[in-house]
């Protein structure tokens, strides 16, 4: 694959974007690890978006969709083809009825913005620190919501490069899934349906949630956040607790003391350690309760 060539093309093609070759990855991820992007694009609108996405097509190069990097694990050997950054699309609105936030905005930031607005229903995602595109991507939740309770549409690129609508129910919304995660589409806005609110009551409400987020997890480090989904009738944070294995340690990677559903990066881990410390907590979890836990967490790119 010649980098500069590629590079050059998608240069002329989108030149709003800002564009890179062999980025590190490690500064644009909340776990501070993992190796370089062959290509690194910053979409500056929708279109540019949707011309990558076409260009990917035509070229068969893989093209990775990265929000915040807030639950993702970028392996050591890096991302091959074109990492597309969305932070730069960030524009959150009133429409109507509606809140519409692109892709790049921070949900914590459209929950913010509807306690503005007098709007309640997004206070569960106060403390939910990806971007909305993320938190479509994976059916983001937390306190006992969803983002599938409240999204009524979102724009997208279809895998042909296109800009369609789709509405809540054509998502195949899931427990930590929809129709985003299996990487054809690409989200470029959300549009939620919330109801008019005190808001007095709507921001106590998210006061309680940030306290018991900052009180319980642990913050102070790099993390990816939860790592494991929840069990049906468990609670993975509890399984790997009482399986000893608090403090546990591959490389610079730990298990949390503080919340054991976190494996924080405690020593300039490696994703091979972080990696290696997750498949250590599942195999010792499975052998004393027989229970497989399922990663939350996106694992990305090459060994």
């Amino acid at each position: 694959m010649d980098i500069a060539n590629l590079y050059e093309e998608l240069s002329a093609l989108v030149p709003g974007s800002k564009l890179k070759m062999h980025e590190p990855l490690k500064t644009h991820v909340y776990t501070q690890m993992g190796g370089t992007a062959d290509l690194w694009a910053e979409p500056a609108s929708y279109a540019e978006i949707e011309r990558i996405v076409a260009y990917a097509k035509e070229r068969s190069l893989p093209l990775t969709v990265l929000g915040n990097g807030s639950n993702v694990i970028i392996r050591d050997g890096g991302v091959r083809g074109i990492v597309l950054q969305t932070s730069g699309l960030e524009h959150i609105r009133t429409e109507g009825q509606w809140v519409v936030a692109q892709c790049g905005a921070k949900i914590i930031d459209v929950s913010r913005y509807a306690l503005e607005q007098r709007l309640s229903g997004l206070e569960f995602a106060c403390g939910i620190p990806g971007t909305v595109g993320g938190a479509l991507y994976m059916n983001a939740g937390a306190y006992g919501g969803e983002v599938k309770d409240v999204l009524h549409s979102a724009l997208a690129v279809d895998p042909e490069g296109r800009i369609i609508e789709l509405t809540a129910n054509e998502l195949a919304f899931g427990y930590r899934k929809s129709l985003f995660s299996g990487g054809e589409y690409v989200v470029l806005e959300a549009r939620f349906a919330l109801t008019p609110g005190d808001p007095a009551v709507i921001k106590a409400k998210m006061d309680d949630l940030t306290f018991q987020r900052e009180s319980k997890q642990p913050l102070e480090y790099p993390s990816c956040g939860s790592v494991f989904k929840r069990p049906p009738g468990r609670f993975a944070g509890q399984l790997i607790q009482e399986s000893g294995l608090q403090g546990t340690r591959i490389g610079g990677a730990e298990v949390s003391r503080k919340h054991a559903g976190f494996i924080i990066n405690a020593d300039n881990a490696t994703a091979k350690d972080y990696i290696g410390l997750i498949q250590h907590v599942r195999e010792t979890v499975n052998g004393k309760f027989g229970v497989m836990l399922e990663t939350e967490v996106e694992i990305i790119g090459e060994e």
